[in-house]
């Protein structure tokens, strides 16, 4: 069996720098000063350079120097603090959370049966309930004990644990007030009870008890911690439900015979057969056969691909309608879903700079609303109503349940959670939760060219021919056939997509700076340039010159043909734009972003594109380590700026912005660079990463307004004695349900398209 603290060791990941990340769950945290309490300790520890505890999952992020500091050594010290670190184990979060339910589940029965009796017997002293009967038997105070006992120490134990733990370290959390307030109730009750005993207990002298009060508040503590465990459970549905997509088993070809193992045992190299219907296991190349692929939980795309030998294909997607196949390239941690479940889990596990403010008001809250609570029983004791002990308690009872900072703590880490959750089903992956609040406040957005605006691959637009078009077409793919040109490569495609029988070259020569010349079926092409048609002297060429510069105005690439030493045609190539880019740049124009065009490209072909796209700004003739030089000129103006690009060329620029933004489609290392990935390679993913962005911090501020307001009113209010110390504790408990429940609602956001 492996040691936990080797597991942490091998789960920790590498940096770049020397420095590595361990990854813990937390249990026995009961509030936001929890957790600020845990990441000061850890942060203290030498060798940590950073630690992030979010309080909402219940983990712990830790960057540290190995060698200066152990995974032990934090395991150690948050346990010191009163808590457990457990070495996070993706794969077993799910049974764990169930168990801790199932506890919690239990326990609010029992707290609830056994305080059902003191609740009803509390009912009937008010006067719109008096018709209410209550059997003496309930209102008998040993009876009250009876019931209240096994609810204020056993159902209530972790309440007094927490608080000690809290202060034996020298700090205070909501076990503190938890406690504090539930003990003063029960042992003055238990002062009354006794004192009545002592006096002879007749029924007519009956104590004024609160047993109700503790364990009232007990239980609703008890059940609003379900209901928010239940609550934060749902924010956490993006990472189950692409958990669940994965294969459990694979058929591999080995030996020369089909075998179904556990996914996990798939290699690198392996042929892997994948049938109509079935999950593809792993990421690879299709090796053999052709088919439609579902990716759409990869990409959002909804439409299938196409997928044809040498084709990527990715672990999770779903082969529609032809065997497959696939030689295995990426399994396990490598493979692109995985790759998704850890940037989703490490942008939710992460904090947002505006999670300060919370972190900094929870750290100092609980110490200050003590004070506060002695001071309204000292106020009630000695002025307000002299004399009156249970008059003073209940009040004091009141302010100490009601400030709880559990809504505070939450107001954050869930709506970052869901938000990011939300982001990553539309296919928007943000990289941390300071890259999620970032991303609101862009009002710039500078898009690269090829690739992110354009298709990135030509394709043929135009064929002008002096006679017959399919023959003329048919002639020129064949003389461009063996040029391994990507222009060539468009115009052999367009004759394919024509259905056209393309016939091999008797001869062929590749013309650098001027173009193709072929012999086929005994006729002699030249497709090329003004320049080729020149050399070879093809006089009337010059009447295409025209038509050739109007095309190149609208950014395509114009080549002219020949045959038999005759202008026979020209043919067209672009790289087009996407079909969506010229809504989604109007959405964003929408939105109050201003829209740029960065590109290496040459002005006229830019500008075409750019009007195109409806794009004002182009910036063409940008060499590749200029870009991030014009982000940067952008930004000394005041601009907030996300560049968008999918090349290697762009990383730079992606470094620079304030938000880099990726195409998921371009190269492996702009998406390593970028801050955001759009994994559609849609430019209306901009637009939706902006917008979710907005709606989150939105959303944050939204939280952070009512956990706030409902401490900054509750306090005032039950000081005065105008709140009863069990509405506090539904109160408490409902401030808590209701900040995740709003943090939810970002699950179900729908943007504007």
């Amino acid at each position: 069996m492996e040691s936990a603290a080797s597991f942490a060791t091998r789960q920790t990941s590498p940096e770049a720098d020397g420095k590595a990340v361990a990854r813990f769950k937390l249990e026995g945290m009961t509030c936001a000063a929890c957790a600020n309490r845990i990441e000061k300790g850890l942060g203290k520890l030498a060798g940590v350079t950073s630690a992030s505890v979010n309080f909402a999952m219940e983990t712990a992020q830790v960057e540290y120097v190995p060698g200066e500091v152990s995974v032990e050594d934090m395991r150690n010290k948050v346990k010191q603090l009163g808590y457990e670190a457990i070495p996070e184990r993706p794969d077993a979060q799910t049974p764990d959370r169930r168990d801790r339910l199932a506890r919690q589940k239990r326990k609010l029965l029992v707290s609830a049966v056994l305080s059902f009796p003191l609740l009803w017997s509390m009912v009937a002293h008010f006067s719109l309930a008096s018709w209410i009967y209550v059997p003496d038997l309930l209102m008998n105070p040993w009876f009250q004990l009876a019931v209240a006992t096994p609810v204020q120490f056993y159902i209530g134990m972790p309440f007094y644990a927490g608080a000690y733990k809290a202060l034996r370290n020298r700090s205070a959390n909501m076990d503190v007030l938890v406690a504090l307030g539930t003990s003063a109730a029960y042992f003055y009750s238990l002062y009354l009870t006794l004192d009545w005993a002592a006096h002879g207990g007749g029924a007519h002298h009956m104590p004024p008890l609160y047993y109700e009060t503790s364990a009232i508040l007990i239980t609703l503590v008890v059940m609003g911690k379900l209901f928010e465990s239940l609550a934060k459970g749902r924010t956490s549905a993006a990472i189950y439900a692409l958990m669940k997509l994965q294969a459990k088993t694979a058929v591999v070809l080995r030996g020369g015979e089909e075998r179904t193992v556990p996914v996990e045992e798939v290699v690198p190299g392996d042929i892997v057969l994948v049938r109509p219907g079935d999950n593809i296991p792993v990421d690879g190349t299709v090796a053999e056969g052709e088919s439609t692929v579902d990716e759409s939980m990869l990409t959002g795309e909804s439409l299938p691909v196409f997928k044809t030998a040498g084709d990527p294909v990715y672990g999770a997607t779903i082969n529609k309608n032809g065997a497959l196949r696939i030689r295995a390239t990426k399994i396990g941690k490598d493979a692109a879903l995985a790759q998704i479940i850890k940037v989703v889990e490490e942008a939710q596990g992460s904090k947002a700079p505006i999670q300060r403010i919370a972190d900094v008001i929870s750290g100092i809250f609980v110490p200050i609303v003590v004070g506060i609570a002695a001071l309204v029983f000292i106020v009630w004791y000695w002025l307000a109503a002299p004399g009156e002990l249970a008059t003073a308690l209940k009040n004091a009872i009141a302010v100490l349940v009601i400030a709880c900072p559990c809504a505070l703590g939450l107001a954050t880490p869930t709506s970052i959670m869901a938000g990011s959750g939300r982001a990553a089903e539309l296919g928007v992956l943000f990289k941390g939760g300071e890259h999620l609040e970032q991303t609101h406040k862009i009002d710039t957005v500078v898009l690269d060219k090829t690739g992110t605006i354009t298709s990135g691959k030509p394709e043929l637009t135009d064929v002008l021919a002096e006679g017959d078009e399919a023959e003329f077409l048919r002639l020129v793919a064949a003389a461009e056939k063996n040029s391994g040109h990507p222009l060539a490569e468009a115009i052999v495609a367009g004759a394919r997509a024509r259905n056209l029988e393309i016939p091999d070259a008797a001869s062929f020569e590749a013309l650098p700076g001027y173009g193709v010349k072929a012999t086929i079926e005994g006729k002699e092409l030249l497709v090329g340039t003004r320049r080729l048609m020149e050399k070879y002297g093809v006089a009337d060429a010059a009447r295409a010159y025209d038509t050739m510069a109007k095309l190149e105005e609208a950014g395509k690439t114009a080549m002219v043909a020949a045959i038999g030493n005759r202008y026979a045609g020209i043919v067209a190539v672009a790289d087009t734009i996407k079909q969506t880019s010229k809504a989604a740049v109007a959405r964003l124009k929408e939105m109050g972003i201003e829209v740029i065009m960065l590109t290496g490209d040459n002005e006229r072909t830019a500008k075409a594109i750019a009007r195109q796209a409806g794009i004002e700004q182009v910036r063409a003739q940008v060499l590749p380590e200029q870009k991030a030089a014009e982000v940067r000129k952008l930004q000394s103006i005041g601009r907030r700026v996300a560049m968008v690009g999918d090349g290697i060329n762009d990383a730079p620029a992606l470094a620079a912005a304030d938000v880099g933004m990726a195409v998921g489609t371009g190269s492996d290392i702009a998406i390593e660079t970028a801050d955001v990935t759009l994994m559609r390679g849609d430019l209306n993913s901009i637009a939706d990463a902006i917008e979710m962005s907005r709606l989150t911090m939105r959303n944050i501020r939204q939280n952070l307004f009512w956990a706030l307001g409902y401490n900054t009113l509750g306090i005032p209010v039950a000081a005065l004695g105008l709140l009863a110390p069990w509405v506090a504790g539904a109160a408490m408990a409902l401030s808590s349900v209701s900040v995740v429940l709003n943090a939810l609602r970002l699950q179900r956001a729908s943007l504007r398209r």
